[in-house]
């Protein structure tokens, strides 16, 4: 019965945007764990996130070349998120800050965040990188309302970390 209410919730929830597209990224795998539920009103997906320090999203978005490659943990407050399916979240200094911010994916796509993650405070593990998006990708993340910061030479450009692990705080 569980699993039947589960299936009815997501096949009636909204999914869609305005012109009725779904998000194209793949479903987790059907072997990915399930969700853990907020606790005191802290939302847990992945991997857990070591306690300790962190790297404020600031720092990363200063330096990013200093950062490419390395596995850290960061704090930032989510900006945006794939409000289709949770696939993608953007970390800033504030959620309203304006300017460049750091696209999270998840690793292997194992796992999404809530789609109404927009608000809220994170510490995420994971690999950042410094990329090159292709025409395709920036236009996919634009359209799922994402802003996709560019360089003098109009080339979309982007500060991502692939996480594994995340942590949500309202």
């Amino acid at each position: 019965m569980k699993r039947l209410l589960v299936a009815a919730v997501l096949l009636t929830a909204p999914n869609a945007f305005a012109g009725g597209d779904v998000c194209d990224h793949p479903e987790p795998p059907a072997n990915a764990a399930a969700p853990a539920p907020a606790k005191d009103g802290v939302v847990l997906r992945g991997d857990k996130v070591p306690a300790g320090a962190a790297v404020k999203i600031g720092d990363v978005l200063a330096s990013p070349q200093g950062f490419d490659g390395k596995t850290l943990v960061v704090e930032g407050d989510v900006r945006r998120a794939c409000t289709r399916r949770g696939c993608w979240m953007e970390l800033a200094t504030a959620s309203t800050a304006k300017g460049a911010g750091v696209r999270v994916t998840f690793k292997d796509y194992a796992f999404f965040v809530p789609t109404d993650s927009a608000g809220t405070h994170a510490r995420v593990q994971g690999v950042v990188k410094v990329a090159e998006l292709s025409a395709e990708q920036a236009a996919h993340y634009e359209s799922e309302g994402a802003t996709v910061p560019r360089g003098a030479d109009g080339k979309p450009r982007e500060v991502q970390l692939v996480a594994n692990g995340v942590e949500l705080r309202r």
